[in-house]
Order: C-alpha cells, then structure tokens, then sequence
C-alpha cells in the first residue's frame, strides 16, 4: 500500500467499522434509539459533568443552536439535566440523569463484547497488528482535533 492509497483505504476501513458497529449496537435495543450526535454529547457530558452548551458546542464541532436542540430533546427524553451555573446564572451547565448513566454504561459493555468478540476470531499476528496501531490512530484523532481546532 502506497502514500496514495493509504489515506483512502484507512478513512473506509474507518468509517465501516464504524457503521457496522453502530448497526449490531443499535440491534436488540429496547428503549428508542438515540441519534450519533445525542449519544456524543451524552459521552462528552459524562467525561466532563457540568460542561456549557458553548463548551459543549466547541468539542463537538456544532454551532450552538444545533447542541442547544440536542439538549432540549435530551432533557425531554430523561437524559440530561440542565442546571444553571451559579457563577453565570445566563449559562446552564449539562448533567448526565441516572437514566442517560444505565444507557451509557450498558452500550459501552455491550461494545466491548462485540468488538472483543470479533477481535477474539483474528489470528495472533492480526490481534497484535491492531494493538500496535493503536498508538498512531490515537495520534491521528489528535491531529484531526487540532486541525479542526485551526479552521
């Protein structure tokens, strides 16, 4: 594989695990289904408790209005708590609810146990191919960041 066809091979290798994950996670769900962008925020929220829509906003790439919606449906659907800031009684700031905690928590084991399982069916030098890729896809997440941070 070349420096021309690396980019494209790994951004679809990407992207499909990506959408076959979310497929079999969606799959055997008994509440109603929670869009990719209120589950993001749902993460962000449980990472950093107490986060501001516009901080919010900012880490996810969103304009204000479209995670001010997102928290909105979230409050409404049990998910979120949206309190005011006592330091800035104009900002609310975002809690996850015991509700959105359960959910979280049962999506990343049931996560865990897809992708361990298929991991599992790889032979040896797959499995350790995968391991030592981790540290320069999380390099690569960094970059995306940063650059996105820069436009």
């Amino acid at each position: 594989m070349d420096e021309q066809t690396l980019p494209e091979e790994l951004a679809d290798a990407l992207v499909g695990v990506q959408r076959l994950l979310r497929r079999r996670l969606r799959a055997g769900l008994t509440a109603p289904r929670l869009r990719g962008a209120e589950v993001e925020l749902l993460r962000l929220v449980e990472s950093r408790p107490g986060i501001g829509v516009s901080d919010a906003a900012k880490e996810l790439y969103l304009a204000g209005n479209s995670v001010s919606t997102l928290v909105n449906q979230l409050v409404r659907g049990g998910h979120l708590i949206r309190e005011t800031d006592p330091a800035d009684r104009r900002a609310a700031r975002l809690l996850l609810t015991d509700k959105a905690e359960t959910r979280l928590r049962d999506w990343k084991q049931r996560r865990i146990a897809l992708v361990g399982r298929q991991v599992a069916r790889l032979d040896e030098a797959d499995q350790e191919a995968l391991r030592a890729a981790l540290p320069a896809l999380r390099a690569l997440a960094v970059n995306l960041h940063e650059e996105a941070e820069e436009s």
